[in-house]
């Protein structure tokens, strides 16, 4: 469990810092196919490979980029540079904001976004199309992460599909019982486990209270987490109000999370599969599940910068990067699902992929992806404005006090 604690902590910290912004999965985004409500900026995607120009300059969450430094052992840089002659400098970031503040210098050739950022360089002019023709290894990926709401406007992919992974309901099986099915172990106000429960630490935890009254109060009319209206937003900000006085800790830290279950603390609260993961080797008795209202989640891209020098070192990053061989190592480091279905084959660890339901589309569907809330509706309604990604962080600091 050592060399899988500091997989996680480099895992960690890159998720947290994702949290920072929304999703937009499920059926209704499925069938969208691309971001609604939304235009991009009109630029130009590469129209044919050219010879590479000797660097390209890599922004990244910690564990995505590995070069040998943190571990000889992890290591999918080096290799890329032997083979294309790019130099490759990595520059880590600790959150979405500080990504697209750092993306805005133009210092950036390439970027892996999540999905609370991707709108917002999309929208900034930060991130061009991509020529997906030009990157081989695109076939590779599994079709249910092509063009969604988070990696595409009207059809067009903005960037590569990277991995991807659940926010999920744990609890400590010796403690909770009858096995929990629904959400509403953490959000009914008469839940036997006041003050045992624990909530993630973030203004993106606002998506997961809205999918809850999505399916148990149909009549607000919630087609999309991320997409609330004043009323809808109300109502959700009410629920999180209620949920503080269950609440035993918010986390940030996944160390903490699994203190808190060490010690029953908290007994029951969203979590990450890497996390259960870790409390089981810890013989924490924990379990994991997908409740019956869904879950929310995170799905990454590689994208280029649109005033990038080195696009040709930059294609055929995107192509390495995602290559079966890359692909299975950051996935089985960084603790998620590929995004090629080939990866699952090298993966040191042969049921990484079941674990992390690599290849499950069904799985995958019930997924609501982090997506930045914008004031056009991401569901498509054009007759109301949506709270967006600013309002959702007011209002975490008043609903934690």
């Amino acid at each position: 469990m050592k060399k899988l604690s500091v997989a996680v902590s480099l895992a960690v910290l890159a998720l947290v810092a994702a949290a920072c912004g929304t999703s937009g999965g499920g059926d209704s985004a499925a069938k969208a196919g691309s971001s609604t409500g939304f235009s991009a900026p009109d630029l130009p995607k590469l129209d044919k490979l050219g010879a590479g120009e000797g660097k390209l300059s890599v922004l990244a969450w910690p564990g995505y980029a590995e070069d040998g430094s943190n571990d000889p052992k992890v290591d999918w840089v080096t290799p890329f540079e032997k083979q294309t002659g790019c130099q490759v400098t990595v520059k880590t970031f600790g959150t979405s904001d500080e990504a697209v503040t750092l993306m805005k210098t133009g210092q950036y050739d390439v970027v892996s976004a999540s999905g609370d950022a991707t709108l917002r360089l999309i929208a900034g002019g930060q991130v061009e199309p991509v020529n997906t023709d030009l990157v081989p290894n695109y076939a590779g990926v599994y079709s249910f992460l092509k063009n969604r709401p988070w990696n595409s406007v009207n059809g067009q992919m903005y960037g590569i599909p990277h991995g991807w992974g659940a926010n999920l309901l744990m609890w400590r099986t010796d403690k909770v019982k009858p096995a929990p099915t629904s959400w509403g172990v953490v959000f009914d106000a008469n839940s036997p486990y006041k003050g045992t429960v624990t909530a993630y630490d973030s203004p993106i935890y606002i998506a997961d209270a809205a999918m809850y009254l999505m399916a148990t109060k149909p009549d607000l009319g919630i087609k999309n987490p991320y997409a609330l209206d004043d009323k809808q937003f109300a109502a959700t900000v009410d629920l999180l109000k209620t949920q503080k006085t269950l609440v035993s800790e918010y986390w940030s830290d996944y160390l903490k999370e699994v203190q808190a279950f060490t010690s029953a603390n908290s007994v029951v609260g969203t979590t990450w599969q890497v996390i259960a993961n870790v409390a089981t080797g810890e013989k924490v008795p924990v379990q994991v599940t997908v409740p019956t209202e869904g879950v929310t989640g995170w799905s990454d891209t590689w994208m280029v910068s649109a005033t990038s020098k080195h696009k040709n070192c930059a294609y055929q990053w995107l192509n390495h990067i995602i290559s079966p061989q890359a692909n299975a190592a950051v996935a089985e480091y960084f603790g998620e699902a590929p995004a090629n279905g080939k990866a699952c084959a090298l993966t040191a660890d042969k049921s990484h992929c079941t674990t992390y339901h690599a290849g499950d589309a069904t799985y995958a569907q019930k997924i609501w992806y982090w997506t930045t809330p914008i004031a056009q509706c991401l569901d498509g309604r054009t007759d109301v404005k949506c709270t967006d990604y600013s309002k959702w962080t007011q209002a975490w600091t008043q609903i934690k006090g």
